[in-house]
């Protein structure tokens, strides 16, 4: 498929679209700034030995319980885990342990590593389940935008040929929100692809799209009413080509790119019901 470089830039910088982006991203550095003075958190754990391979944990007093793994956007080159505590306390009070996760960005980081990280992350996770008090049967990922991307790697992973200590499932369940799980049209796309170097073979091999999804592993896709076209249709996608994996879909009405990941930890939103559902269930 022959893409449209001006398509591409219009479609996919969403930054561009949300001229009020700066004071969204300042108010989450805040409230998340609030919410761990507030609220028992174990910060800055290291699941490997780069300055990057670190998580946050927001622990529940029930034991065990289930955990939500949070994986942050930013097009693969920006933002933190430190930005999104936020998220943790409604899922906390629900009885979800809940999981920040960091991973190198770009361009010092390739998407590759970040893959490898993001899978490193969640089996480190697993293997210390007991000593944080986790149900070892009840991992579910969740993650927003390059985020979402990475937990459908993780969905696609071949656990056990990563390491022979892991289940084949050990991932239950992935809330995918507002990714881009077909990366080819970011070779295009010149705002990010200065950073992410991709060229044509390596966008298809880092692309969900190419590999199929554990089987039994439940997806639930979501996207914002308000985002571009082809994040809708990347959120479509997925849904199709792991259709047999696939829960439900959620359309967040009048949401743009940012504002829906800000419906995730509100408890009478669909995105919160729907990450209960998956947690909940084994």
């Amino acid at each position: 498929m022959k893409y449209d470089p001006e398509f591409c830039e219009r479609e996919y910088n969403v930054r561009a679209r949300v001229p009020e982006h700066p004071a969204i991203l300042s108010r989450w550095a805040m409230q998340s700034v609030a919410t761990r003075r507030l609220h028992a958190c174990l910060l800055d754990l290291p699941y490997g030995e780069g300055p990057a391979e670190r998580l946050d944990l927001f622990p529940t007093r029930e034991e065990p319980s289930p955990l939500l793994i949070f994986i942050h956007g930013g097009f693969w080159r920006s933002l933190d885990k430190s930005d999104f505590s936020w998220i943790a306390p409604s899922f906390v009070k629900q009885g979800v342990t809940v999981a920040l996760v960091n991973y190198g960005l770009a361009p010092q980081t390739p998407i590759e590593d970040m893959v490898r990280q993001t899978l490193a992350s969640i089996a480190w996770l697993y293997r210390r389940a007991d000593r944080y008090g986790i149900d070892g049967d009840r991992f579910v990922v969740c993650g927003h935008s390059a985020g979402a991307h990475l937990g459908a790697m993780s969905m696609a992973a071949l656990w056990n040929v990563f390491a022979d200590d892991l289940p084949e499932d050990l991932v239950k369940g992935v809330l995918a929100i507002s990714g881009i799980y077909d990366l080819e049209p970011l070779v295009h796309a010149a705002f990010v692809n200065v950073d992410l170097n991709l060229d044509q073979e390596r966008a298809r091999r880092l692309s969900p799209l190419r590999y199929p999804a554990v089987p039994g592993v439940r997806l639930i896709t979501a996207v914002g009413q308000a985002e571009t076209s082809e994040f809708i249709r990347q959120n479509a996608l997925i849904g199709q080509h792991w259709r047999a994996n696939r829960v439900r879909d959620v359309l967040d009405p009048g949401r743009n790119h940012f504002e829906v990941i800000e419906d995730l930890p509100d408890p009478d939103g669909p995105l919160f019901k729907a990450a209960l559902e998956l947690v909940q269930r084994r």
